[in-house]
C-alpha cells in the first residue's frame, strides 16, 4: 500500500527512512512508486501532502536549496584541465629550449599554440608525447602527476601525436595505416574485415566523405585527406588529447577548409585539441583558447575573446601585448 508524506521541517529528515524501492526505476513514474516509510519513534506520518520519494533525495535537494539562497561567496571553480604543465624546462647542451614553461589544456577544446619559430612549440609537445624527457617541471594529466617516458606510454594515457609529415606509408593503403603497428588478430591472423570495420566507422563519425575507398594507398591521397587519415588514427585509439603540428601546412584552401571542420568535429566529440599554427586566419576560426610561446617561455594564455590578431602578433614577436607589430 502506499503512503504520502508531508515533511514540513527539515530536520525530520533524519527520523525518515524509506524503502529502497521507494526511488522508482528509469521509466517508472514516481504515482507508481511505491514508498514504505518506516517511522522511528516520537515522528509522526502526516497524510495528504508532499510524496517524498526517498531521503538522500531530499537531502541532496535540501542542500541545493541551501546553496543556491547562500549570500556567502560563490563556490571556487575546482576543475582541473586536462592536462597541466608547470615549470617545464628542458635544454640542449648550452641551449634552452623551454624555460619554465606552465600550460594549461581543457577538455573539449581547442587550445591553439603559437609562437615565432624556434620559440620552443615542438619540443613542448615533443615532451607531452613522450620523445623529449623535460630536465625539471610537473606533468599533471587528469589530476595526476605522471612521467611520461615514451610515445606509448603517451598513448596508453590517450595522447596522440600528429606530425607534421604524418608518418603515413605511401605504399599501404588507409586501413594499413590506421592500423599499423597496432594490428588486429584472429587465429593469429590479420583480422582484415575487423580493421576495414573500423576504419570505416572512424572516418564516417569524423565526418571523412571524401575517400572514395579505405583501400586505397596512401600514395593517391589528397594532402587533406592524407591528415584526415593521421588525425582519424589518432583518435580511434580512445585518445582523449590529440595534438596537431601544423596540420594545415602546404594545403589549398578547399583541403584546409576539411581539416578545420575535422578539428571542430573532434571537439564537438568532447576531445582536447591542441594546435600548432602560424596561420592566425586559421587560428581564430578554430580555436576557443590561445597559448604564446616566446624564446621558451609562456608569454600568455587565454580564451579566444581575449586577443585580437595584432595582440597575438606583438606576443609572438615581442612577448609583451604593449609593443606595436607591423602588419
Amino acid at each position: 500500500m502506499s503512503h504520502q508524506i508531508d515533511v514540513e521541517v527539515v530536520h525530520e529528515v533524519d527520523d525518515l527512512a524509506f524503502h529502497s524501492t521507494a526511488c522508482p526505476a528509469p521509466g517508472v513514474s514516481r504515482q507508481h512508486a511505491t514508498v514504505i516509510p518506516l517511522i522511528r519513534p516520537g515522528c509522526s506520518p502526516r497524510p495528504a501532502g508532499l510524496m517524498v520519494p526517498c531521503a538522500h533525495v531530499l537531502r541532496g535537494s535540501i542542500q541545493r536549496l541551501h546553496e543556491s539562497t547562500s549570500t556567502g561567496d560563490p563556490p571556487m571553480e575546482t576543475t582541473e584541465p586536462l592536462l597541466r604543465l608547470r615549470d617545464i624546462r628542458k635544454s640542449f647542451g648550452a641551449v634552452q629550449a623551454l624555460g619554465g614553461v606552465d600550460l594549461d589544456v581543457p577538455a573539449a577544446q581547442v587550445t591553439a599554440l603559437c609562437g615565432d619559430n624556434g620559440a620552443g612549440k615542438s619540443v613542448l609537445i615533443k615532451c607531452v608525447a613522450g620523445i623529449h624527457q623535460p630536465d625539471r617541471g610537473q606533468i599533471r594529466w587528469q589530476g595526476r602527476e605522471v612521467h611520461i617516458r615514451s610515445p606509448r606510454e603517451a598513448s596508453a594515457l590517450g595522447i596522440e601525436t600528429v606530425y607534421q609529415d604524418l608518418a603515413l606509408a605511401d605504399n599501404l593503403d588507409i586501413v594499413q595505416n590506421m592500423f599499423l603497428g597496432r594490428e588486429r588478430l584472429r587465429h593469429w591472423l590479420l583480422d582484415e574485415a575487423e580493421m576495414e570495420q573500423a576504419a570505416t566507422a572512424t572516418l564516417r563519425e569524423l565526418g571523412v566523405t571524401t575517400v572514395r575507398s579505405v583501400r586505397q594507398r596512401a600514395a593517391s591521397l589528397s594532402g587533406g585527406q592524407r591528415q584526415s587519415v593521421a588525425v582519424a588514427r589518432a583518435v580511434m585509439w580512445h585518445s582523449k588529447l590529440v595534438i596537431l603540428d601544423e596540420p594545415t601546412a602546404a594545403l589549398g584552401v578547399t583541403q584546409t577548409a576539411m581539416v578545420q571542420d575535422l578539428i571542430r568535429s573532434l571537439r564537438a566529440h568532447g576531445l582536447a585539441v591542441l594546435v600548432i599554427s602560424h596561420n592566425l586566419n586559421e587560428v581564430f576560426a578554430i580555436a576557443d583558447r590561445i597559448a604564446i610561446l616566446h624564446l621558451g617561455r609562456l608569454a600568455v594564455q587565454a580564451p579566444l575573446i581575449e586577443f585580437d590578431r595584432r595582440r597575438v602578433v606583438s606576443y609572438m614577436t615581442s612577448g609583451e601585448a604593449g609593443t606595436e607589430a607591423r602588419l
